[in-house]
């Protein structure tokens, strides 16, 4: 599995990028720009080469975490996955581009779509300092009207995207990502209720139309989780020193949510339960919940049973069991 840190040269990239700048002016940028984000945007938000740069300082670590713990889910479920071909769609600084650079060392052609001049620079910029994603194309435009002249992809990835647009603009674009679909596609929202609520949505208008679940779900019926629960998953990150200031931060790490699904042309093979949620750990045993192909059920593991306990022991939020549900 691969890391949930930023690659090495990634990360030097953008803390150079910060000499000769007041960090209290990029902080504020980042603050504000944050402030768009929880409301449900970014790209309106980011006018200069300052804002972008300070967008990818306060975000970029956090996105590629997701982005990286869900390719690494999709990994587990299709470990004979190897796509030639990548389309981000929404690709903003490049960050989902640079986590499926490092999961898929097949990948050898990247096409980035955004409609965000400073953002398409700044990730233009970051991936001259990739040992492979040098040849890019990036095309400008709007994610729809880029998608139609895009040649379809191996694997597509929406990270933060759809949260961004209306309901019937985010119906056409899923159904214009899926058309450009080869294999795979990933869609990544935050993970709060609505975040969740959308890529439910996109999940049962692709499932309709023949697409299958590889991840996270172990089936492709409607979700039995009942609200307020909801669907999302948490990875941890360590925040560089200039990750902490451009956030105002002293706490040396941030936990990323994030709600995400990974949609294939053809049906996996095998689907695990997966853990939606942190198992308890206590002095009789383990309880977890899991989602399995029968859908949610509570496991009671008794520490007197050593051998399945040993193996409970290891399960974490939004892992799965790796045994047959």
């Amino acid at each position: 599995m691969i890391p949930p840190d930023l690659p090495a040269a990634l990360k030097a990239s953008l803390e150079a990028k910060l000499e000769g700048l007041s960090r209290g002016d990029v902080a504020a940028r980042a603050a504000a720009i944050s402030r768009t984000y929880r409301e449900g945007g970014t790209s309106g938000a980011i006018r200069s080469e300052t804002d972008a740069l300070a967008y990818a300082l306060a975000r970029m670590p956090a996105t590629y975490a997701a982005a990286t713990a869900c390719l690494n889910a999709l990994s587990e479920a299709r470990p004979d996955f190897a796509p030639q071909t990548l389309l981000d769609a929404g690709a903003g600084p490049g960050t989902a581009s640079w986590a499926a650079e490092q999961a898929f060392p097949s990948l050898a052609s990247f096409t980035l779509l955004d409609a965000n001049h400073a953002l398409r620079a700044l990730g233009l910029d970051l991936v001259r300092d990739s040992p492979r994603v040098r040849e890019v194309s990036y095309k400008l435009g709007e994610a729809r009207d880029a998608l139609a002249k895009t040649d379809a992809a191996d694997l597509v990835i929406a990270s933060y995207l759809i949260g961004e647009l209306g309901e019937a603009e985010r119906r056409s674009l899923a159904e214009a990502m899926w058309e450009k679909t080869r294999d795979t596609l990933l869609v990544v929202e935050p993970g709060t209720p609505v975040g969740y609520a959308r890529i439910l949505a996109l999940r049962a208008h692709l499932t309709a139309a023949g697409a299958h679940v590889a991840a996270p779900c172990p089936h492709e019926r409607n979700c039995p989780l009942i609200p307020p629960d909801w669907c999302h998953f948490s990875q941890r990150l360590a925040r560089s020193r200039a990750h902490k200031q451009i956030k105002s931060a002293d706490v040396p790490f941030e936990d990323e949510r994030f709600s995400y699904v990974a949609l294939t042309r053809t049906p996996v093979a095998r689907h695990f339960s997966r853990v939606p949620a942190q198992p308890v750990v206590g002095k009789a045993g383990i309880s977890a919940k899991l989602c399995t192909t029968d859908g949610l059920a509570i496991a009671k593991v008794p520490r007197r049973d050593k051998q399945a306990y040993a193996q409970a022991r290891h399960w974490r939020w939004g892992d799965t069991t790796m045994g047959k549900s």
